[in-house]
């Protein structure tokens, strides 16, 4: 360990080669593409039960089943990342990419189709089951290529593309949600198109040498990968992994239950009346304001990894927990234009996304090879089945007492993780365990 810390480059990116910008730029596109996908239906989300359910945005119904389907969605995203987990660390970390992409392109396109809101709903339970299932495994690659020195950057990396894949589904609704001529049933069947991302990596992209042993070892007999059990039997892998799941639940509940729901504040306040004429101008400014929030959420993912190798892990957390509880009732409070909307929802995406960041940063740091993916993806990703409450309440909370007032009450969860926080290890400046 002090041989490593002696030679260890002054600059992450020293060292490394052709390959590992490979493996970086796969995973981080996956990532991408994956929350492209997530973001389209976030953006499209209202226009679509609006004309499913036959009703106006206004029609508290719209709200309504909006909860409902968004659960529905993390309940598919939580199932994914349990049972993907489990598959990426016994069948390999690329191949469960492979088959997490098909999964969520493929059903992304398929929500193009929906007929009536259950159909849209089912559809979005398999969207989440790639979603859930892709994170994992590629969080899991990166880690386990890339040097210890350079870990940490080149995971806050791939987690930030998760913004770029944010603003390009910003794009799409501003270019196709926006025009009467197309539309959300267009805006869903753009997301098919990542689907093209696995022949590049079924040619290119081979398995870690970590996942390599871990493989042979359990052929031997010495050990088991995937092996759920071991991570509630042994004391230390509990420990990890109730403080991941515990850390996660936050963040998931403030993004999906709190963040998400930007477009929808900014739609009722340029077009409170939802004037027919004024929807396809609303729908622009909306891209524009999210494409703003996305770029916050950019730095704020890179803004974590950095903070976090200076502060440490835990440090990071605390700051970026603290932040939200703040800037969250803020925005919803304080955001009565566009012009507000570009100040601070870049603001709310900075803070409320650094977290995600945090996540992949530190899952992987907290389990053994054998137990990377599981690990990671139960946490990351278990922690939705708690978080399905955040939607559903939100919406509750904005049918009895609108939609400022639900933001700035469900803002509250984020002194939980505050909370939680000084009982989780250290792992700044550690090797992977093995």
């Amino acid at each position: 360990m002090g041989e490593e810390r002696r030679h260890t480059p002054a600059r992450w990116y020293e060292g490394l080669t052709g390959y590992h910008w490979l493996v970086l730029t796969v995973a981080a596109l996956g990532w991408a593409f994956d929350t492209m996908d997530q973001w389209l239906y976030v953006l499209a989300r209202q226009p679509a039960l609006t004309e499913l359910l036959g009703a106006t945005p206004e029609d508290p119904r719209v709200a309504y089943y909006s909860g409902i389907v968004q659960s529905i969605f993390i309940f598919g995203w939580a199932t994914g990342g349990f049972l993907f987990g489990i598959v990426g660390d016994r069948w390999g970390r690329t191949r469960t990419m492979i088959v997490t992409i098909l999964l969520y392109a493929g059903f992304t396109g398929l929500s193009a189709l929906a007929q009536n809101w259950q159909q849209f709903a089912v559809f979005r339970f398999f969207v989440g089951l790639g979603v859930g299932g892709e994170f994992a495994s590629g969080a899991a690659l990166v880690a386990e290529v890339f040097p210890d020195y350079a870990r940490p950057t080149a995971l806050g990396i791939m987690q930030s593309a998760s913004a770029l894949g944010n603003m390009m589904a910003g794009f799409i609704n501003l270019t196709i949600g926006a025009s009467p001529a197309l539309g959300w049933r267009w805006v869903f069947a753009v997301g098919v198109l990542p689907a093209l991302l696995v022949f590049l990596i079924r040619l290119f992209v081979r398995e870690p040498e970590r996942w390599e042993h871990a493989r042979q070892a359990a052929q031997a007999g010495q050990t088991q990968l995937g092996n759920i059990v071991e991570m509630f039997t042994h004391p230390t892998w509990r420990h990890h992994t109730l403080i991941g799941v515990g850390l996660a639940a936050v963040g998931v509940i403030g993004f999906w239950g709190i963040g998400t729901w930007s477009p929808d504040l900014l739609r009722s306040i340029l077009n409170p009346q939802n004037l027919p004429e004024m929807r396809a101008p609303t729908e622009r400014l909306v891209s524009l304001a999210i494409m703003g929030q996305n770029l916050g959420a950019f730095f704020g993912i890179l803004g974590w990894a950095w903070l976090s190798e200076r502060l440490g892990r835990r440090a990071a957390f605390s700051i970026a927990f603290l932040s939200c509880f703040f800037i969250v009732p803020l925005t919803f409070f304080a955001t009565h234009s566009f012009a507000d909307a570009l100040i601070l929802f870049p603001l709310m995406g900075f803070f409320t996304t650094s977290l995600f960041g945090g996540y992949a940063v530190y899952f992987p740091e907290l389990f053994p090879t054998r137990l990377r993916a599981t690990g990671t993806g139960f946490c990351y990703n278990v922690a939705r089945y708690l978080a399905i409450v955040g939607p559903y309440t939100f919406g509750q909370l904005r049918a009895l007492f609108g939609i400022r007032a639900a933001g700035a009450i469900l803002s509250s969860i984020f002194l939980l993780g505050s909370l939680i926080v000084p009982f989780a290890p250290e792992t700044k400046g550690k090797p992977l365990p093995e």
